[in-house]
């Protein structure tokens, strides 16, 4: 395990510890019908192959493929109504805006 340093914006720094190794999910493949597949985290290097056996009771297994993160932001600042002397890229300190 790395460890980085990171600055934050009121000059502290902060230590953040970096893990080489990603956490994958797989699920067991059931055999037989009704069976619900089992869910379980294994760490590998990227460059390993999948797994295709259960590593403790050999089941079938394949590795469940999940999306990623996004960020939303709900701060933006809608823009300037009509007829707004802001509108033109002007300071505004009329009443215009509420």
């Amino acid at each position: 395990m790395r460890v980085g340093v990171v600055w934050l914006d009121s000059g502290l720094q902060s230590e953040i510890k970096i893990n080489p190794m990603p956490t994958y999910v797989y699920e067991t493949i059931p055999r037989k019908p009704g069976q619900k597949p089992r869910s379980f985290e294994v760490k590998q290097s990227m460059h390993d192959a999948a797994l295709t056996k259960h590593p403790e009771t050999g089941e079938p297994v394949q590795r469940v493929i999940s999306g990623g993160i996004g960020l939303i932001t709900s701060h933006a600042a809608p823009p300037p109504r009509e007829g707004c002397c802001r509108a033109n890229g002007g300071e505004c300190h009329c009443s215009c805006e509420g």
